[in-house]
């Protein structure tokens, strides 16, 4: 009976403890009510609105006619109209378009002769972009000007860039390093304040000369070189063991890398001033870890999710690195062509740094 009694009191003190610990609470309701509403309306393997690019060499009614016959699908959107091929293959290198139709000057003569009428030039480094696109190259032709051809093999011919043999590797790869970055990037600075005040070391460093943006650059710095080895060891082995292409420069890696590495651990830092122990930390983590596994673009395509859940990626570090990195290493671009996502890491991590430190100088007070 005794023991009944004592049960009781420490499970009456667990749950008051829990009631008190509000971000520990919250986590409780946050984690399964983010992964319903991500899994329930966010994830989505049925790709629409994929932005393309369109070269019209016929200038022609038909070609008008082929273009909008490719619009109405609505599995692409067009988003771009070149007046040449070598403009729309750039276009894809920088990932302004996911793929560009080039129809010919001699449309027309293609229809009679019951050729294929245009050409697609798609992404393959993204499967399941790259597989729904092609899913256009038999469009039904029979109201297309009359076709006098109609059980022609294909409309378009398809040529796919990058991972002609659709390789799901050779996308996973680049995608895995930046979840892995984030995890533990995230991870290691974010108990980085919390780890020196449950030590007590928190009192040592405010007697010291040590001004707070001294202390947040500190804090990062070390874990900066941990970073770069994890890029080393994940594409190093995955060039060796899986054959992905490296095409890109060495230096525009490593510098795009880094713009990331800096980002996530100013990210950490922040949630380190926020939580009061490591354990509300590392919850904090995982809350910040699941969307940008979800949502970055790393197993499910950007293009597939709803405006509000674009809205969120567009939020997270990890989305513009997945689109830095996979652009770098697989289509060859460099942060020129991906300036955007550049100076989105970079303006993270300046804001990042100055946040933590005024959070930090006012944990002093």
């Amino acid at each position: 009976m005794n023991s009944l009694f004592r049960i009781k009191a420490v499970m009456i003190k667990e749950f008051r403890q829990l009631s008190r610990d509000r971000i520990t609470f919250g986590m409780v309701i946050m984690i399964p009510l983010i992964q319903l509403l991500l899994f329930g309306f966010a994830i989505n393997t049925d790709v629409r609105s994929i932005p393309i690019a369109v070269v019209d060499n016929s200038q022609s009614v038909t070609g008008r006619w082929l273009t909008e016959s490719v619009r109405v699908s609505q599995v692409v959107e067009i988003k771009q109209v070149y007046s040449t091929a070598e403009q729309a293959q750039q276009a894809i290198a920088s990932g302004e378009v996911r793929a560009a139709l080039i129809i010919p000057p001699d449309l027309n003569r293609r229809i009679l002769d019951g050729r294929e009428l245009g050409q697609w030039l798609i992404d393959g480094s993204d499967t399941m972009i790259a597989s729904a696109i092609s899913g256009l190259q038999h469009m039904p032709t029979a109201d297309i000007a009359f076709h006098p051809h109609p059980e022609v093999a294909a409309t378009f011919a398809i040529t796919l860039f990058y991972n002609p043999s659709k390789r799901a590797a050779v996308n996973i790869v680049p995608g895995l390093l930046g979840v892995i970055l984030t995890m533990t990037m995230i991870m290691f600075t974010s108990a980085a304040i919390v780890r020196e005040r449950e030590r007590g070391n928190l009192e040592l460093l405010i007697t010291t000369p040590v001004h707070s943006m001294e202390l947040m650059i500190a804090k990062i710095i070390p874990y900066i070189f941990v970073g770069l080895i994890q890029v080393f060891i994940i594409l190093g082995l995955g060039h060796v063991i899986f054959a992905v292409p490296i095409n890109g420069a060495v230096s525009q890696i490593l510098f795009g890398t880094l713009l990331f590495i800096s980002a996530s651990l100013t990210l950490g830092l922040m949630i380190s001033t926020i939580a009061t122990t490591q354990l509300q930390a590392m919850q904090m983590t995982v809350f910040i870890l699941l969307p940008s596994i979800l949502l970055s673009g790393f197993m499910f395509p950007y293009e597939g999710m709803p405006l509000a859940a674009q809205w969120i990626s567009e939020a997270l570090p990890a989305t513009h690195f997945m689109r830095l990195i996979r652009g770098i290493v697989l289509r060859g671009a460099d942060l020129a062509d991906l300036w955007r996502d550049s100076l989105w890491l970079a303006g993270f991590t300046l804001l990042g740094l100055v946040v933590a430190s005024l959070r930090f100088k006012k944990s002093l007070d």
